[in-house]
């Protein structure tokens, strides 16, 4: 009965304190940041590839005047 008692008390304490963590902000602020950008991709798709391919080809155009 002791141990179940102790196994209880250290979960309660456990959620308590990851109620009261204000770390987790931060991790919640980089997701909205991740799906924020993921977005725009997503949006943007057509033109962010046209533009790395033309830097590509932008590239290896001149990379034989090195």
């Amino acid at each position: 009965m002791e141990l179940y008692y102790r196994k209880e008390m250290k979960m309660r304490n456990f959620w308590y304190e990851f109620w009261k963590e204000e770390d987790g902000i931060g991790v919640v602020e980089m997701i909205l940041i991740l799906v924020v950008l993921i977005g725009l991709v997503i949006i943007f798709k057509s033109q962010l590839t046209s533009l790395v391919n033309t830097i590509f080809d932008k590239i290896t155009s001149q990379s034989g005047t090195i």
